[in-house]
């Protein structure tokens, strides 16, 4: 033993290297035979993958250019960053984007803009910005809602984001006035930081769950009663990411506390059915609808992905027949979100949002229920530009996702589906979450909320206008192809938007803080 001894403390490091690759080689030889790479070629296979491995971050910082990135490039993630910051999110030397390219937005500004002065609403605070519309206004519920902010936080479940990052969003919204949707794994402690919340279930009815995995009225009248944080309820019908597709929740990632929010077994999986127990056709969502409302007193909307238009013109004609519906509708965009899906989903399953929404208003349009609706657009339009051509083509509101995520401090790593998230935004690992400093980031988001909204602000009195509601679908043109080199909304899509019942930003002002109804009795 002695001898062995010596001459183990007589091996120098280098020799120990070399003894540790002479292991790796051996063993990538004679006992593995799953990599043919790193049997064929020993130690250098190895490092093959590892370099595949950080490939994405490679290309990310080293030699993708600023404006080639997807799902969001460069300059977009460095102006969310800047903007949650308050730091100078302008650029110099004019713009490095081919504004040749198709679809690129271009807004008309007015010769003289609109000015504001005196004691304006914009000008005691230059972010004040809420819907121009109240969620349930038209249906008379009991407990209608005006969103005070057009930006907010879309559907993201507790259990896909980790604790640390709901509450920072919660916060945040609170700090921003704007709302926090909880996303389909049920209310959480996190989300009730302070902020309003719209309550989201889909087809597992995690939160308001009966043992054999249906929808219990009960609960849920019991969730909104003891949560008056709760100002709205969304039934998804379907998301971006993987319309049609149910998910599943492996047990071994659900814990104590996530089994007792989503109302399941602990350790056990639980299997979100692709379609939903409580409707099998629409005239059942219209009941559904009515009946959430009814009980909780709440407006009630629904979200989905836009695809075939049947079921959608079946909607459509019963509210027409009934004078009942859902009092907002979120159509989200099929270029996919937060949410994990197989790439033939996220690459092919359902419309983008420009072409998704442009279908879907017209729907409505054509039987002059828009005006009922408030529409909500999620999908990649966390920038001011994007949303004041949301906002031409009938938007009433967007929620954001993956833009919030990053003011939080998300860095696009694309690993969300793996547990492994760098930046513990989409992990549940205790360690990555410790690197989120709660309240600095809720700051950031409710002054990326407030960067955006100012921005929006100003793009809208340089077109002419007091609020991005009264954008119409001849103030924007896009690029379309080489034959017709740019067209208006109008003519490109087939359609104006229907008009928004607006007076000015005083009444609206009134209205959220003066506890004013004359907007209100104008409108409703």
């Amino acid at each position: 033993m002695e001898l062995v001894m010596d001459f183990l403390g007589n091996i120098s490091w280098w020799q120990w290297i070399l003894i540790v690759l002479a292991l790796v080689a051996i063993r990538d030889i004679f006992f593995q035979r799953s990599h043919t790479i790193s049997h064929n070629f020993p130690i250098i296979g190895h490092l093959r993958y590892w370099l595949e491995s950080i490939g994405p971050e490679m290309r990310q910082y080293f030699v993708a250019n600023n404006r080639e990135e997807l799902p969001f490039n460069r300059i977009e993630r460095g102006w969310i960053y800047a903007s949650a910051k308050k730091e100078n999110n302008y650029e110099g030397f004019g713009t490095d984007r081919n504004i040749y390219d198709h679809h690129h937005i271009f807004i008309k500004n007015q010769m003289m803009g609109y000015q504001v002065d005196g004691d304006h609403p914009n000008v005691i605070d230059k972010t004040f910005l809420p819907c121009a519309k109240v969620i349930g206004g038209y249906n008379k519920r009991s407990k209608p809602y005006r969103p005070a902010s057009v930006i907010n936080v879309s559907a993201m479940s507790f259990g896909s984001l980790s604790a640390a990052a709901v509450t920072a969003m919660n916060k945040g919204v609170e700090n921003s006035g704007a709302y926090h949707n909880t996303g389909e794994g049920g209310l959480s402690p996190y989300h009730k930081q302070g902020g309003d919340v719209i309550f989201h279930f889909g087809t597992g009815y995690f939160g308001v769950r009966t043992k054999d995995g249906g929808f219990s009225m009960d609960k849920m009248k019991k969730l909104v009663h003891d949560n008056p944080c709760i100002k709205a309820i969304e039934i998804k019908l379907s998301q971006g990411a993987k319309p049609g597709k149910g998910g599943i929740l492996p047990g071994a990632k659900i814990s104590r506390e996530i089994a007792e929010i989503r109302g399941v077994e602990v350790g056990k999986d639980v299997i979100s059915p692709a379609t939903h127990k409580a409707f099998s056709n629409v005239s059942e969502l219209l009941d559904l609808i009515e009946n959430i409302a009814t009980e909780t007193g709440l407006p009630v909307g629904i979200k989905g992905a836009i695809g075939k238009l049947d079921q959608w013109e079946e909607l459509a004609s019963l509210m027409l027949k009934t004078g009942k519906g859902p009092d907002f509708i979120t159509v989200d965009g099929g270029e996919g979100g937060t949410g994990a899906a197989p790439p033939s989903f996220a690459d092919h399953v359902s419309l983008p949002w420009v072409y998704g929404f442009t279908c879907l208003y017209q729907v409505f349009q054509r039987k002059k229920l828009s005006d009922r609706i408030v529409f909500i657009g999620s999908g990649k339009l966390g920038f001011p530009a994007k949303a004041a051509m949301a906002f031409a083509m009938g938007v009433d509101c967007i929620n954001v996702a993956r833009e919030a995520m990053m003011s939080i401090g998300c860095i696009q790593s694309q690993v969300c589906h793996t547990n492994r998230c760098p930046s513990g935004v989409a992990t549940q690992s205790k360690w990555l979450q410790n690197g989120i400093n709660v309240p600095l980031k809720s700051v950031r988001l409710a002054q990326y909320f407030k960067s955006f909204r100012k921005e929006l602000i100003e793009i809208t009195h340089a077109a002419g206008y007091e609020h991005p509601c009264q954008f119409t679908m001849e103030d924007i043109q896009v690029n379309v192809d080489d034959i017709d080199l740019n067209r208006n909304l109008r003519y490109t899509y087939g359609y104006d938007k229907t008009y928004v019942p607006y007076s000015n930003m005083q009444d609206l002002y009134d209205c959220m803080y003066l506890g004013g109804n004359t907007y209100m009795e104008k409108t409703n």
